[in-house]
């Protein structure tokens, strides 16, 4: 005979234990798209006491309703502690525990089928005292069989899922959970004429729970696909995005170099005329006109500053892109102050080095108007073969890091191109064996550019 007691100790050590795997999933399914893990921690650490409140309950509760608050729990816990992309967390608690609905289906069948098995030998037959270890150790069994389902599960999403960081909206939100909506409502039918067979012929129909076991099975993998999917997607707006941002550049050369084109043509136009001046002066002054001769002359010298002011570069895109970026400054108020360099002397394509000037010195006017000091700061320097430009801006909050790539992540919700400069500047610095490197401190975000020249 067996024990109850020693059956319902074993009972409530093994749902323990139950508890605690399922925590630990939580938390290895949650952590890569985390950026701050303790979020994932926690995660497991609020499924674990709201599941032993529940389990201690002496009130029955509707399954329904307990599904429910577990998956509330976990979701407001994310949330809590990893304050963005709300959606993704919705995402991955609702898939979450959809693959646990499924592997406790499986494990469940195969616990039925291997126990009756078991108790229809000989061996148990002749040895009725060994019902008790029989048990216990289907259920260990059946223990694994739950969480070695979830592992793969897990292990398969965690790999189909590439771009963990990406925000994801609302639409797209809705379009992942779907399928583990229908596919929990699709087990719960399943179950309820699983159990509802068992009740009234004592056993389980092996031809029917094959059926059920190769459905849940494979309940997992319009998931997969759907993540594919999506994922693919992602990279096709991705690049398309990236497209037109080289395509938005490309027009601000052109704009730059026409800007150019103008500057020099004025400089040309002075030029034509400046023997024409010197005969004017030349005339004022010879008859006694001084006053005449100063008010041209100073006419004359605004005419040549003007005209000459965004020449401190030593290239004519360069100088127009920090012209333009320094009157972009004064009207938000920012103080803008250049030592940039253009190295003529390498071989540096003046079209990287406008990428780079155009993408960080956006950056730096956008972060800087936040704080109460605004103020952008750019130069540049040689270190042995190495050609450094340096990018400083006033900060004011807390940046959030992507650790796939080492970069902020960008705190704009819509994908405007907000988040890719960086990338971009990447991206050049790349193309000269060189890469970048961030350092926040004091309320001040630096941005150092490396380009080697040989």
């Amino acid at each position: 005979m067996i024990d109850n007691e020693a059956v319902q100790a074993v009972a409530d050590i093994l749902m323990v234990v139950e508890i605690l795997i399922t925590a630990y999933c939580i938390y290895r399914f949650a952590k890569p798209f985390m950026n701050r893990k303790k979020g994932a921690f926690f995660s497991g650490v609020a499924y674990v006491l709201i599941m032993l409140i529940l389990y201690s309950i002496p009130l029955p509760l509707y399954a329904l309703l307990v599904y429910g608050i577990k998956i509330l729990v976990v979701l407001l816990m994310m949330c809590l502690i990893d304050r963005r992309n709300y959606e993704q967390k919705v995402f991955l608690v609702v898939t979450f525990f959809s693959l646990r609905r499924f592997a406790l289906v499986l494990a469940e069948i195969l616990y039925d089928h291997l126990y009756n098995w078991a108790t229809q030998t000989q061996y148990m037959m002749e040895h009725p005292n060994m019902w008790f270890a029989l048990y216990v150790g289907v259920s260990v069994l059946y223990q694994v069989f739950e969480f070695s389902f979830m592992a793969i599960a897990i292990c398969m999403i965690l790999r189909t899922y590439l771009n963990k960081y990406a925000q994801m909206t609302k639409k797209e939100m809705l379009m992942l959970i779907l399928p583990s909506f229908a596919m929990i409502a699709g087990s719960e039918i399943m179950h309820y004429y699983r159990s509802f067979y068992i009740l009234k012929t004592g056993e389980a129909s092996g031809a029917y729970d094959l059926l059920s076991f190769l459905y849940y099975a494979i309940s997992v993998v319009p998931t997969i696909l759907l993540i594919l999917l999506y994922q693919k997607i992602r990279a096709k707006q991705e690049e398309k995005l990236q497209r037109e941002l080289l395509a938005a550049q490309m027009d601000n050369i052109r704009q730059h170099i026409m800007q150019v084109e103008t500057l020099y043509q004025n400089i040309r136009g002075i030029r034509h005329d400046m023997t024409n001046h010197i005969l004017t002066l030349e005339r004022l002054y010879a008859g006694n006109q001084q006053k005449e001769a100063r008010a041209y002359s100073a006419d004359l010298k605004a005419s040549l500053t003007a005209a000459t002011e965004e020449l401190k570069s030593g290239n004519p895109v360069t100088d127009v892109i920090l012209q333009e970026q320094k009157n972009e400054a004064q009207k938000k108020k920012i103080h803008f102050n250049s030592d940039f360099h253009y190295p003529s002397d390498s071989a540096i394509n003046a079209f990287d080095i406008s990428v780079i000037l155009n993408n960080a010195l956006q950056n730096a006017l956008e972060n800087a108007k936040t704080s109460d000091i605004p103020y952008v700061s750019i130069r540049s320097y040689r270190r042995n073969n190495a050609y450094m430009i340096e990018v400083n801006n006033s900060f004011k909050g807390n940046l959030q890091w992507n650790p796939e790539t080492g970069l902020p992540l960008t705190s704009k919700r819509e994908t405007d191109g907000h988040g890719y400069g960086l990338s971009n500047i990447r991206k050049v610095a790349e193309k000269y064996s060189g890469d970048i490197a961030i350092d926040i401190k004091e309320n001040q975000f630096r941005l150092t550019i490396m380009l080697m020249t040989e």
